[in-house]
């Protein structure tokens, strides 16, 4: 939140602020989004599993490479917090900062979910998203962001006195233990900032404060994604539910999410193979 300012403007203060904004990643030489072979992909695709997340509740799920798999509302509004692991190396997850810088504070079809250093490929490309009509509205606000980091029982302590055990955080590390027979204190660190599936969210227009409205999410509006490598995914049905008053609470109406695997025809593939790790020689040091 930006205080009171203690200093007189100098002279040139206008002149500053009026350079032109500089977008501060050129993206010519990402590859481009090949519409054309994900569509491909997704015609007669069939779906060989679903996982149900519980609200206020987390689970885990697993997408092989070339396959999709789809985020589905199924009984009302409800916002999840996404992270995604390389399915071999949990070190390899989700880098939301470095996906937002190459697409934008919120994604949507044809956008990619990049991966963390060194490796800095794709994990996943989203294919399909029925909220996409939503765009940007009055108060700045857009849909599936990449700013938020997730609701955590550290902050909520701070915040609000007492403990809550049903944050983000805490239910996709529960998830995560679970799946990979982890302790909670080695499943913890591996849990990340999360792409926050269905929220609406965005910077107030005077203060530039992070805000959340009621998610536009209805049962069956669903974000559909293309797994570029062997995936492990973990879901939080958000405490929040639609996130239209607050999150980490008992109080909110929370619904279920579900999550569908789908395997792609057989030869929709052909020519494809999973992106390599990033190319940069660490032979000088990072």
């Amino acid at each position: 939140m930006m205080k009171n300012a203690n200093h007189t403007p100098p002279p040139d203060a206008a002149a500053r602020r009026a350079t032109p904004a500089v977008v501060a990643y050129a993206t010519e030489r990402l590859p481009p989004y090949d519409r054309a072979f994900y569509e491909n992909v997704r015609q007669g695709m069939s779906k060989i599993g679903e996982v149900i997340v519980p609200p206020r509740d987390g689970g885990t799920f697993e997408v092989p490479a070339g396959h999709l798999f789809r985020i589905v509302s199924v009984e009302g509004p409800q916002v999840g917090d996404l992270n995604l692991w390389n399915a071999h190396d949990l070190t390899e997850r989700f880098f939301s900062g470095k996906t937002r810088q190459l697409h934008a504070t919120h994604v949507s079809t044809g956008d990619r979910l990049w991966s963390s250093l060194p490796n800095m490929r794709p994990l996943a490309t989203i294919t399909h998203d029925t909220l996409d009509w939503y765009g940007w509205d009055a108060d700045g606000g857009g849909i599936h962001d990449v700013i938020g980091t997730r609701c955590d029982p550290y902050t909520n302590a701070l915040l609000q006195g007492g403990e809550y055990h049903h944050c983000c955080h805490s239910n996709l590390t529960r998830a995560l233990a679970a799946a990979r027979r982890l302790p909670l204190a080695e499943a913890e660190p591996h849990v990340h900032d999360v792409m926050n599936v269905f929220m609406c969210t965005g910077f107030t227009h005077d203060t530039h404060q992070y805000f959340m409205k009621a998610s536009p999410v209805r049962p069956g509006d669903f974000i559909e994604f293309f797994a570029e490598i062997d995936l492990l995914g973990g879901l939080s049905a958000c405490p929040g539910g639609d996130c239209s008053e607050r999150h980490s609470s008992d109080a909110a109406k929370c619904y279920p999410l579900k999550v569908e695997i789908y395997k792609p025809r057989d030869g929709a593939l052909a020519g494809w193979k999973s992106p390599s790790r990033s190319g940069y020689s660490r032979a000088h040091g990072p």
